[in-house]
């Protein structure tokens, strides 16, 4: 392809966060919250693996989102992490294309779980006798599958229309890992395809699932308010309301950052907004999604137990 990777820039500097003068506390702050999120997503996956009671649905979803969730946090903490303790903010060129490739495939990957568990949860509540006829295995696989399919699609899309621009002469990224809104910004070439992609087919890949979760959620809650108990309807309501609340961060963050214009971007805000979707958001999945569920605590409590030799 003309005009792939003619850039004459063979690696970028990431500033982000050694622009700040509080850098210790966070090198401190970021190593605590990747430990947290690998730890907490990793028993979580090992609980469910390993528990027959919970080899259902929801939980097959919540294991993957699990494992997601590890490798989003994966793909850019390290880096920093190293960067601080080496004492350098350096990236090569295809470094940094094939971190922005992971980060568009496993946000596409969240996105498409919370829809699905959010329809998940719309056929356990609004049609309960039916749920095992249709949430069955075959279509777990299949969503699964799909959902991995159309994000590495996406992912290398973003990627290739990237390696086709040149990067002339500014190689610092005010940032802490390849984000595709500051690359675009460096780069001396046309980026009008990459811009028009992202604000169209960008922007049909996030906000469809997003609609999926917001009308699944209006039917559960037409169930749930149909319901006489009012412990019943404050437990739906309770475990929504956490749900809700994830997606919110992770969307409002999202779209704070890719689509709005760019001139009201800066460098502060969106560093605020990057670290809350791919540090806060993963490392707290955990807790709002399993660490409230009766069975899961069951299960882990089991595997610790299991693990642990009695005296």
């Amino acid at each position: 392809m003309r005009g792939l990777n003619q850039s004459s820039i063979s690696e970028f500097l990431l500033l982000g966060l050694s622009m700040q003068p509080q850098q210790q506390l966070l090198f401190l702050l970021f190593l605590t919250m990747y430990v947290a999120t690998v730890l907490g997503n990793l028993l979580i996956v090992l609980a469910i693996s390993t528990d027959n009671r919970l080899h259902t649905p929801m939980y097959f979803f919540l294991s993957n989102l699990s494992f997601v969730d590890i490798c989003f946090s994966s793909t850019t903490v390290p880096k920093v992490l190293a960067n601080h303790m080496l004492g350098s903010q350096a990236i090569s060129f295809s470094g940094c294309l094939t971190q922005m490739y992971f980060l568009f495939e496993l946000t596409d990957m969240d996105n498409f779980l919370l829809a699905v568990m959010a329809y998940d949860r719309f056929v356990a509540i609004c049609h309960p006798l039916h749920y095992t006829t249709k949430m069955t295995h075959q279509l777990c696989a299949v969503l699964l599958a799909g959902s991995w399919v159309v994000a590495n699609v996406n992912a290398l899309l973003h990627t290739l229309l990237m390696a086709r621009l040149s990067f002339c002469a500014d190689n610092v990224i005010p940032h802490f890992f390849c984000d595709v809104t500051p690359l675009l910004r460096l780069s001396c070439s046309d980026t009008h395809l990459n811009e028009v992609m992202i604000l169209s087919e960008g922007a049909l890949i996030m906000i469809t699932p997003f609609v999926c979760i917001l009308a699944s959620y209006m039917r559960i809650t037409c169930a749930v308010l149909r319901v006489r108990s009012t412990r019943g309807r404050w437990k739906a309501f309770s475990t929504c309301g956490s749900h809700l609340s994830v997606v919110s961060l992770f969307y409002g963050t999202i779209i704070a950052v890719y689509f709005n214009p760019a001139s009201s971007h800066s460098a502060e805000k969106d560093t605020i907004a990057t670290v809350l979707y791919t540090v806060v958001t993963p490392m707290l999945n955990p807790f709002i999604y399993s660490l409230r569920n009766r069975d899961l605590k069951g299960a882990l409590r089991k595997m610790v137990s299991r693990n642990i030799p009695s005296n």
